[in-house]
């Protein structure tokens, strides 16, 4: 029946004209490799080790789908993906329940310390093969308590994942989130996600180029489940094009050996895995076929919640349809790989490692033969470049991350030890430099490794630096770390706080007006689920962006302040850019003396500040003096009622909506599951 199944998606390719199915395997007699005897082929359990499956997030399909995904490639020894809905914290600490591939996508729902640090992979999700260019919605009515508290936004409120990630503009800033993610993880291979396009070939070479270990190439034809009409028809290309561009490209500029290439886009049979294989890939995804194998039926309304086999729904009635068995995936990743054994055999390989990168037996004159394919050349596609001798053609060595000359490796974690290995209490003094990136991460990864996401007692390790910090200081912390800053900082502070607290503030010895100068740069708290930040003086473009718990406190912002933010509290001492608010879907801010012109009031409402966010206020005003020293701060609280004044609460519609239903649900007597449903019904009836 396999056989069957695989013979019929192999001509539907054919059929179709994709390029694989104009590709014929060559003869002996024109590889110059004999067939050998299948037995001398790599078994199935080495093959199906090089499979992961696609990158489908929790909350885009049900928990029931998620997980038995994630048994089946667990126990191949493969790879299963997160998507970019984060983990439960009881699933990152379950072997056989958790994703291997944790996915870092612009959302940065639930990218926590914890989340990173118990990957195998981190993959950056630059964009989607079905949607290059576009971001990604969950719908309001399927973001359900259970999704919300996993990806750390409001029930009910729905959740946009923007295009660009905000802290990469350039080659540059994608190295420094490779660094960042390095650092939050020394032993995770780190990927970048990419779409079969023109010129492909050239940003995957600057990945490798910024010490990226895993380049995937995703085709057009994948994520087929969420995107628009438009876009499946009509953007991205064949994974067959941006693959063999992306390995001649690397071959050409002497990167192969350093970076694993793989590729995903429909892949079903094991034909397809051999030709990706054959054109460079090393490893494969697979997204469609395991989904369908597991009890989808392709009705094509994955954002409606309404899947009627429980795959992709998180109606609790609807996931009880759900038939999927982890037996059914593994069967089928055990058949492709026979399949490939087969394939291996007949072309004169031994292991697929042999076979990457031959394109010398990939034949496509019956192709070129034919009337229809007059003018076609192929033969670009099947380019080998000429090499010099012994050039690999595959992944033979590791990227060097540069990670032994850190200062965390260098100076912190050494004077750590005691509070990592027995909970003491440490404060020291540390000169730093604006060459020293992701100061504290490395440190926290090792707090993370031990405690787990509870981290440290607050302010065991609290650590005061003087100088200037180089880009993503704080990146990542956990809670029990405290660093302090004199001087200013680069881009990227707080990025992914997760629990720590971050203090800057000018150098004592500094006579200018602090609240009139620029402490630190753009993109502050980008993705951050908690702590604290205190910021002495004003800062650039972007800042808490995502932000979806942190307590932030700064004395001014540039342009896009608090966009796409799903939780926390922000208080700005100061002026604001423009944009201000954007996208913004939980949590809120208070802004002294605002500009209402500044502020993009899609999805906001501006009040006064009354009740008992006049006290949370007050206490927030009051820490930032005592952490910073402020003088906007003393000011501010010599005379409080007439501060009070000067402030306006931002607060997003929706979530008012929300902790107003709440509210309700609590004085009715509600539990929790209930005020839950009462929530939805308020918001999507």
């Amino acid at each position: 029946m396999f056989k069957q199944y695989t013979s019929r998606v192999d001509e539907q390719s054919a059929r179709l004209m994709t390029l694989r199915g104009m590709f014929r395997f060559a003869d002996s007699s024109k590889s110059g490799r004999p067939s050998i005897p299948i037995d001398e082929v790599e078994p199935v359990s080495e093959i199906v080790k090089r499979f992961s499956t696609g990158a489908m997030s929790y909350g885009s399909i049900s928990q029931e789908a998620h997980e038995t995904l994630a048994i089946a490639m667990n126990r191949l020894g493969a790879k299963s993906n997160t998507g970019e809905g984060g983990e439960d914290a009881d699933r990152l600490h379950d072997p056989e329940r958790r994703s291997a591939i944790k996915q870092v996508a612009s959302g940065r729902f639930g990218v926590t310390s914890e989340y990173l640090t118990n990957a195998d992979d981190i993959q950056i999700k630059m964009a989607q093969g079905a949607k290059p260019g576009e971001g990604g919605q969950l719908p309001g009515h399927k973001v359900y308590p259970w999704v919300a508290k996993t990806r750390h936004s409001t029930p009910g409120v729905g959740l946009i994942s923007p295009p660009p990630h905000h802290d990469i503009y350039s080659i540059e800033d994608l190295a420094q989130l490779i660094h960042d993610l390095k650092n939050a993880n020394p032993e995770a291979r780190v990927h970048v996600k990419l779409v079969s396009e023109v010129g492909v070939g050239t940003v995957a070479t600057g990945v490798s180029k910024a010490h990226a270990d895993v380049v995937l190439i995703s085709g057009h034809d994948g994520g087929t489940g969420a995107s628009p009409l438009t876009s499946l028809k009509h953007a991205g290309g064949p994974w067959e094009l941006g693959l063999a561009e992306t390995q001649q490209t690397l071959l050409l500029n002497g990167l192969r050996d350093r970076i694993v290439v793989q590729t995903d886009g429909q892949l079903k049979t094991g034909r397809d895995v051999v030709i990706a294989a054959l054109l460079g890939a090393e490893e494969f995804g697979f997204a469609t076929a395991p989904l369908v194998v597991s009890g989808c039926i392709m009705m094509r309304v994955c954002h409606l919640d309404t899947c009627p086999v429980g795959v992709a729904t998180q109606n609790p009635t609807l996931r009880e349809r759900f038939n999927g068995k982890p037996e059914f995936v593994v069967n089928f990743f055990e058949y492709i790989a026979e399949e490939v054994r087969e394939l291996l055999a007949e072309l004169g390989f031994r292991t697929l490692d042999e076979a990457i990168g031959q394109v010398d037996v990939l034949d496509v004159e019956q192709a070129v033969d034919h009337w229809k394919a007059a003018g076609l050349d192929l033969s670009p596609i099947l380019h080998k470049p000429e090499l010099p001798q012994g050039a690999a053609l595959r992944n033979t060595t590791v990227q060097d991350h540069g990670l032994d000359k850190a200062l965390d490796v260098t100076e912190l974690v050494p004077l750590a030890r005691n509070a990592l290995e027995k909970g003491e209490p440490l404060r020291a003094q540390v000169a730093i430099r604006n060459v020293n990136r992701t100061v504290g991460t490395i440190l926290g990864h090792e707090v993370t490794k031990r405690y787990g996401g509870e981290g440290l007692p607050d302010g065991t390790i609290d650590l005061t630096f003087n100088g200037s910090a180089g880009q993503s200081f704080g990146a990542f912390l956990p809670k029990g770390i405290t660093l302090r800053l004199e001087g200013d900082a680069n881009d990227y502070v707080g990025k992914g706080l997760s629990g720590g607290r971050i203090v800057v503030r000018p150098d004592r010895a500094a006579a200018f007006e602090a609240q009139e100068q620029i402490i630190a740069g753009n993109v502050i708290g980008y993705g951050a689920t908690s702590g604290e930040i205190f910021l002495r003086g004003v800062v650039g473009e972007r800042f808490c962006v995502r932000n979806s718990g942190v307590h932030a406190v700064v004395e001014g912002v540039g342009d896009h302040g608090c966009e796409y933010m799903t939780g926390g509290i922000v208080v700005i001492l100061g002026p604001t850019g423009r944009n201000f608010a954007a996208g913004m879907s939980g949590g809120y801010a208070f802004v002294l003396d605002l500009d209402e012109g500044r502020v993009n009031p899609e999805l906001v409402d501006l009040d006064k500040v009354e009740g008992d966010a006049v006290d949370e206020l007050h206490a927030l005003v009051t820490r930032h003096l005592e952490e910073t020293g402020s003088t906007v701060a003393e000011e501010l609280l010599a005379d409080w009622p007439a501060a009070v004044a000067r402030f306006t609460q931002v607060m997003p519609s929706d979530y008012k909506r929300v902790l107003d239903a709440r509210a309700e649900a609590l004085e009715d007597g509600l539990d929790d599951e209930q005020a839950a449903a009462r929530i939805m019904e308020v918001l999507h009836g």
